[in-house]
């Protein structure tokens, strides 16, 4: 994890105004989104993706968001997967009308 501290440094220095954990989020974002996407061929990413953020830990967002810098690699499919089928992001996906992942 020795990425990680030149990770959130760099993002935090490009952006004004921004944390760098905005800044990750909005990257683990854009990973995610296109994991739901590839990994679950018709279902709306968005909603998904929103409720595999809110229930991601800060760690988890940091190493998800490394996708958007190096590329997504099968860990990073893994962990997405694996927060997805987690009973709480299941119960936030089947509020937003997604029904079960």
């Amino acid at each position: 994890m020795r990425w990680l501290p030149a990770l959130v440094l760099g993002l935090s220095a490009c952006t004004l105004g921004q944390s760098a954990e905005e800044v990750a989020r909005n990257q683990a974002k854009s990973v995610v989104n296109t994991v739901v996407a590839q990994k679950m061929p018709g279902v709306n990413a968005t909603p998904v993706t929103d409720c595999v953020i809110d229930n991601a830990s800060m760690p988890e967002i940091y190493t998800i968001s490394k996708g958007a810098v190096v590329g997504v690699s099968p860990d990073t499919v893994n962990a997405v997967m694996t927060i997805a089928q987690r009973p709480a992001t299941m119960q936030c996906v089947a509020q937003k009308g997604m029904g079960l992942l």
